[in-house]
């Protein structure tokens, strides 16, 4: 007998966790399964309205009384780069672009732990073993690309690997889904010259949009992206140039996020698919 994926994407609430990014807060996430013919389709469309990849999910924060997570895009075309920027460029302008499909390496996974012991030792992927990394960088239904950064070595051979950056390829632009370095190169500003190099490539390949992300106002951990000129968020269901943080909202207040029901029949869908359907057993609203 032959069984063929649902075409209705099917949407579901997280339970709530504690924040990583404001103290005190808890976190829920709204999110679909990404799979089948329409997987492509789906992380184009919902990448547009706020939505972010993580393997084969499309995720979006849906905080109970919290709605501070924006997702965040650079506009390519009217990008100009500051002059600490700049300077980050001419710095890094040695290292060689390695672009590969998503496949996972112990080179990749040696820099990804020395990363997470410098940088995230307590965070929520510090335990992550061989295996759940090349999930994480292989398990894509879509088209995603490695890109390696490396270190220019005389002669033959592979120089050595100071960053990597694991990116999809959207119809409007490529989103950032995860980037680390090499912490001993902390002060060449690696992960700024990674962002930098992917809106240089955008512009090669006439990519309108760079995504980010998320950017959380009064967030320590997510400042340097409001650094970028010609950034906009994702607000009030609108894509809009970012404002100064006090323009948006960061208290919490049981009002300020849409049921979650409302939050999916309001989503648009590729045309090829069914309206989304919120399923019963999803969590209720408080």
């Amino acid at each position: 007998m032959r069984h063929s994926l649902p075409t209705i994407p099917q949407f579901y609430v997280t339970a709530p966790q504690p924040c990583p990014y404001l103290a005190g807060r808890m976190e829920r996430k709204l999110f679909t399964a990404l799979q089948g013919d329409q997987a492509e389709a789906m992380n184009d469309t919902l990448s547009k309205q706020g939505f972010r990849r993580s393997q084969n999910v499309l995720y979006r924060p849906s905080c109970a009384d919290c709605c501070a997570c924006l997702s965040a895009r650079i506009r390519v075309a009217d990008f100009k780069p500051s002059r600490s920027q700049r300077r980050v460029m001419r710095r890094n302008a040695h290292l060689q672009r390695h672009v590969t499909s998503a496949w996972a390496t112990e080179d990749q996974f040696d820099l990804f732990r020395r990363y997470l012991d410098s940088r995230h030792a307590d965070g929520g992927m510090a335990d992550m073993d061989v295996f759940e990394f090349a999930a994480m960088v292989e398990e894509t239904p879509v088209r995603t690309r490695v890109l390696e950064y490396l270190e220019p070595k005389a002669g033959s051979g592979r120089g050595a690997l100071r960053a990597v950056c694991l990116t999809d390829v959207l119809d409007d632009g490529l989103s950032l889904v995860y980037s680390f370095f090499d912490p001993e190169k902390a002060g060449d500003s690696l992960g700024t010259y990674m962002i930098l190099d992917q809106v240089a490539l955008a512009q090669k390949l006439g990519l309108p949009y760079v995504y980010l992300g998320y950017w959380v106002p009064g967030s320590p951990k997510m400042d340097y992206k409001a650094r970028f000129a010609a950034l906009e968020v994702f607000h009030q269901d609108n894509w809009q140039p970012l404002q100064a943080p006090e323009h948006y909202s960061g208290t919490t207040h049981p009002l300020s996020v849409k049921p979650i029901a409302e939050q999916v029949a309001s989503l648009a869908m590729p045309e090829t698919l069914s309206a989304p359907v919120a399923p019963g057993r999803m969590q209720r609203d408080p």
